[in-house]
């Protein structure tokens, strides 16, 4: 049974409509409307099979969820240079944040002093969904014990228009923030983002449980 035929016997057509809207970048045509614990499910079933190998290398796929399933299985790869091959030639076909935002692979945790290089790399990809998942995995790794103040930068830096790359860098300045308060907060105080990405960098650190009230009131009066 192929990939498509396994997602088309676990569709929810009301899941659908809502992904539809959820979406609207991409054709709703490409979405078949499958849920995503059952989308991993999918990729559990079929990692380490010969479909599975032959899925990863038949690109590009033609739906949604494919991709998400494509994504879902390169994270449970566990050998950190065969991960890594998979995401670089995976990562020009993402068209969607869901596709870019769901997938972390495991083996990273593991190999930080690699994975750093290759974010500076993904970060500054022309691709929107390059550059965001290059910035979320910078959010997800290095926010905590690797921390250096110098990975703000990388990502205060970065040009672009775009609407998902704009909203990746306010979520990671707003989780920065969560983080790392006081090393983040010069880039609020001194508004080094434009003027829509520090607003909803603030309004997304604000509506956070992670940041504390008396951050949050500081943080009020950079608005």
């Amino acid at each position: 049974m192929s990939v498509y035929e396994r997602l088309m016997q676990a569709q929810d057509l009301k899941y659908r409509e809502f992904q539809t809207k959820l979406v609207p970048n991409i054709s709703p045509d490409s979405i078949i409307g499958v849920r995503t614990p059952a989308m991993r499910q999918i990729a559990k079933e079929l990692f380490g099979t010969a479909e599975a190998e032959t899925f990863l290398h038949t690109l590009p796929h033609t739906y949604y969820e494919e991709n998400l399933v494509h994504f879902f299985l390169i994270a449970l790869i566990k050998d950190y240079a065969t991960c890594l091959e998979e995401v670089d030639c995976f990562l020009p076909y993402v068209d969607c944040w869901p596709v870019c935002d769901q997938s972390s692979p495991k083996v990273f945790k593991k190999h930080h002093k690699e994975l750093i290089v290759e974010i500076r790399k993904w970060i500054g990809s022309d691709h929107t969904y390059t550059a965001r998942f290059g910035m979320r995995m910078l959010m997800n790794e290095f926010l905590d014990s690797d921390f250096k103040p110098e990975y703000l930068e990388l990502v205060a830096t970065k040009e672009g228009e775009d609407y998902y790359l704009k909203m990746m860098i306010a979520w990671f300045f707003a989780t920065a923030l969560a983080k790392q308060y006081d090393a983040t907060l010069p880039y609020i105080r001194e508004h080094r983002l434009d003027d829509w990405t520090h607003k909803k960098a603030i309004q997304k650190a604000i509506e956070s449980f992670r940041v504390s009230e008396e951050h949050k009131a500081e943080l009020k009066g950079f608005r």
